[in-house]
């Protein structure tokens, strides 16, 4: 380890963690944070993919097979919002831990169940864990990404999702056939139990939150991650009373998002991610169906859902790697245009499958992008004493549009709508958060401390 030279300007941790180059610690959170990204993925994914024997075992109609479905994601919504301001008051570290906890007891659970309401319980358990997780393990990945690297960090964190769908998807077809639909949850809990053991050795706590907790217990924390990261722990100030800091006492709660500095980016905010969560939802949900109504056979509609999982898988990568070098706010205003723009030349190209294949590889790699992009600008909008309260809600009302969509496509399908009429509606959502994203951009954002 090489400590900072002490004839350097007076640079604490938290500037080290901003301006230095990243150390192999710092790039094994985000492997951390892809990791638990992946268990989202999987999740949701095996939940698709097992939906069939569920809904044959427990003689299930449509639609109460389509309320258990979304029962993760009603889960995910609680939890992004409740779990969020805990992570705020008690730590993101042991927020995290809490919430992969319950994840896992819930998948634990959920192949377990012998009825559909408990099913139905189990999986809004899982949803609030996962929620809980992705809301704090977001913070955490974008405090400990340098500033030139943050983007392209978050971006290969967002992609653990595809990563995740996609090993949910080769469980699910391999293992039921050995161990039945529960297997695929089983499977699911036991990865999460290895990853928490991991996460107990590797994940830090918040420098941020650390300095405003104080005590001694804190200091100690502080060293240790100094020394981990490259930086003299000698240097690493324990939050005693540093000017213009707040106690965690203090900490304002939902509220504090509401409060005059912050309520024109909270709303701005909740905007873009409603939007560009209902059309990412939307899109992968709806397309393998929509496709089988536009002349493809089943088969194919399905090759075009899997155009839209390859391109995902490069779209968030592509995002961090651009928004190392571009402005983040106005990368994603660009990603947002472009995805409005793809998915309506996408619906008129159906008739061609190879042209529909590219083009939805084009759209799953766009509307990635944009989760990517709200993943990385949304902890950038609030102090430390309301970013994870802050994120957790911006997550909460982005998966209140990831809920809507595939409920609102099926009403809108049956009340006559055509496919052209479906996806041009979802671009021009799209254009709406594109504009939230703009506005967002011309105001200044709050001194990250």
């Amino acid at each position: 380890m090489t400590k900072t030279d002490s004839t350097a300007p007076a640079l604490d941790l938290r500037d080290h963690l901003e301006q230095a180059p990243m150390s192999p610690y710092q790039w094994a959170i985000v492997a951390a944070a892809v990791l638990l990204n992946a268990l989202d993925g999987f999740d949701v994914a095996a939940m698709s993919f097992v939906s069939a024997r569920v809904e044959q075992e427990f003689g299930l109609s449509g639609t109460v097979l389509g309320v258990v479905i979304s029962a993760t994601l009603v889960g995910m919504a609680l939890g992004s919002v409740l779990i969020g301001r805990v992570a705020d008051v008690i730590g993101r570290r042991i927020t995290v831990l809490g919430s992969v906890a319950l994840a896992t007891a819930g998948m634990y659970l959920a192949a377990t169940a012998q009825d559909v309401v408990q099913l139905g319980v189990w999986r809004v358990l899982t949803g609030l864990g996962v929620g809980g997780i992705l809301t704090s393990i977001t913070v955490i990945t974008a405090e400990f990404s340098s500033r030139r690297w943050r983007g392209l960090a978050i971006g290969i964190y967002t992609a653990g999702y595809g990563v995740g769908a996609t090993l949910g998807g080769i469980a699910a077809v391999g293992l039921q056939e050995g161990l039945g639909w529960r297997g695929v949850f089983l499977a699911g809990a036991v990865a999460s139990t290895v990853l928490l053991a991991a996460l107990l050795f590797v994940l830090p706590e918040s420098v941020h939150f650390l300095r405003l907790r104080g005590g001694r217990r804190a200091g100690a924390a502080l060293r240790r991650i100094a020394r981990l990261v490259g930086f003299d722990p000698e240097r690493a100030e324990p939050a005693a009373a540093v000017a213009g800091e707040k106690p965690a006492s203090a900490r304002p709660g939902l509220g504090g998002l509401l409060s005059r500095e912050v309520l024109a980016s909270t709303l701005l905010l909740w905007a873009s991610f409603f939007t560009v969560m209902f059309a990412f939802y939307f899109v992968n949900s709806w397309t393998p169906r929509l496709m089988v109504e536009a002349g493809m056979t089943v088969d194919q509609g399905v090759v075009v859902g899997m155009a839209l999982a390859i391109g995902g898988a490069v779209g968030s990568v592509l995002y961090g790697a651009l928004a190392a070098r571009l402005p983040r706010e106005r990368l994603l205003l660009v990603f947002l245009l472009l995805s409005a723009a793809a998915i309506v030349v996408f619906v008129l190209s159906t008739a061609v499958l190879a042209l529909a294949f590219g083009l939805g590889v084009v759209v799953g790699l766009l509307v990635n992008g944009c989760i990517a992009g709200l993943y990385t600008v949304a902890p950038t909008r609030y102090g430390t004493d309301v970013r994870a309260t802050g994120v957790g809600a911006a997550l909460g009302v982005g998966r209140a549009g990831a809920i809507l969509a595939p409920i609102a496509a099926g009403a809108l399908l049956e009340a006559g709508w055509t496919n052209v009429a479906l996806y041009s509606s979802t671009a021009a959502l799209l254009v709406v958060g594109a504009a939230a994203i703009l506005l967002l951009a011309r105001r200044p954002a709050p001194e990250a401390r």
